[in-house]
């Protein structure tokens, strides 16, 4: 395996280790742009925009209901003031202990309304989904801490998770250039939006709507918004 590729400098560990010493706060899983920024709010208005725009094409299938997935979850957030707006049901994958015991204080209401199902403490490499469980699957900041054959395998799984018309949503930074970007601070690849779609169709799913995220601070990555169905 060659190194020069940005994705084969990813350790694990080394991000486990990097996010463990994060504070379980908002600001901390947000890297520093908290309440006191535009970021939670513009967010979750441009998550919400994007979803409503879908909704035709998200149709639950008869027999089904709206059971939402929310991989590298954090403390809860995305759970917590969006998907729980969409879903009957959310369960959460996130690898970070400290995080995970913080979804017991963040997701407190949303446990007792037993609006939260399984709360799995694994990473993406090592989540299968139940099969045909997934209204949609939402990775948000995430897949940056898997090398470029692992995220594909990673949404293979995805696809049999999937209900019928079941949908994946990713949304993440890309990079201005066509050109990746290694983080060794957080050991994560910023992809550009040229090598996500490469992955996404390397992966057996197409692109049904994207959509860049709107009013983020200018110093920050661009963040894309990408609507997957599995092509068969």
């Amino acid at each position: 395996m060659s190194h020069d590729k940005p994705d084969s400098h990813i350790n694990y560990d080394d991000a486990i280790e990097y996010w463990t010493q994060t504070p379980a706060t908002l600001n901390g899983v947000l890297g520093g742009y908290g309440e006191q920024t535009v970021v939670p709010t513009m967010d979750v208005l441009g998550s919400n925009h994007f979803l409503r725009k879908l909704k035709s094409r998200m149709i639950v299938e008869p027999g089904y209901k709206k059971v939402g997935a929310d991989i590298g979850a954090g403390i809860g957030r995305v759970t917590k003031n969006f998907l729980s707006k969409h879903c009957e049901v959310v369960d959460l994958v996130e690898p970070v202990k400290p995080f995970v015991d913080q979804m017991q204080t963040e997701l407190k209401e949303l446990i007792q309304e037993n609006k939260i199902g399984q709360i799995y403490d694994v990473g993406m490499q090592e989540w299968s989904p139940e099969d045909s469980k997934y209204w949609l699957i939402w990775c948000q900041w995430c897949i940056g801490h898997l090398p470029d054959d692992e995220l594909v395998a990673f949404f293979q799984r995805c696809i049999k998770g999937l209900q019928p018309n079941g949908t994946i949503i990713v949304k993440e930074n890309n990079t201005p250039t066509n050109n990746d970007d290694f983080d060794p601070e957080d050991s994560s690849v910023t992809r550009c939006d040229n090598k996500l779609k490469h992955i996404f169709e390397r992966s057996g799913l197409k692109l049904i709507a994207t959509d860049r995220q709107k009013g983020l601070p200018q110093e920050l990555y661009p963040v894309r918004m990408y609507a997957l169905k599995p092509k068969n």
